[in-house]
């Protein structure tokens, strides 16, 4: 399995960017897809999920302002990031769990928010 990740930048606050993530490989079921960030020395922290079904799921501290949608032929998912702060700046990695509970993540896409 492998997932790509694009669209992340430098961005100044109260901008916008979109990311993109999408997988390939042998895939027969994705039970989520979604993403966390991390900054360094800081635990991974669920951003926004979504589920084959279309459930979402966000972090407090971006409700309102990410939203995350995906395509579900295409295994790929999206997280449209408006009203950007700076303390959104982290490294933003996709990842995608199959039914079993088997995780994968992409390499991680850079987002720097400036002020």
């Amino acid at each position: 399995v492998q997932l790509v990740e694009s669209g992340g930048g430098l961005v100044q606050a109260g901008g916008s960017l979109r990311l993109s993530c999408e997988a390939s490989g042998i895939i027969f079921s994705i039970a989520a897809m979604g993403w966390y960030r991390q900054a360094p020395g800081n635990q991974r922290e669920l951003v926004a999920a979504v589920t084959r079904g279309g459930s979402t799921n966000y972090a407090d501290s971006v409700k309102g302002r990410f939203s995350i949608s995906r395509d579900n032929g295409e295994n790929t998912v999206y997280l449209q990031m408006n009203s950007l702060k700076p303390e959104d700046t982290d490294v933003y990695y996709c990842y995608v769990q199959g039914s079993s509970g088997s995780k994968w993540w992409g390499q991680g896409t850079q987002v720097t928010v400036s002020s």
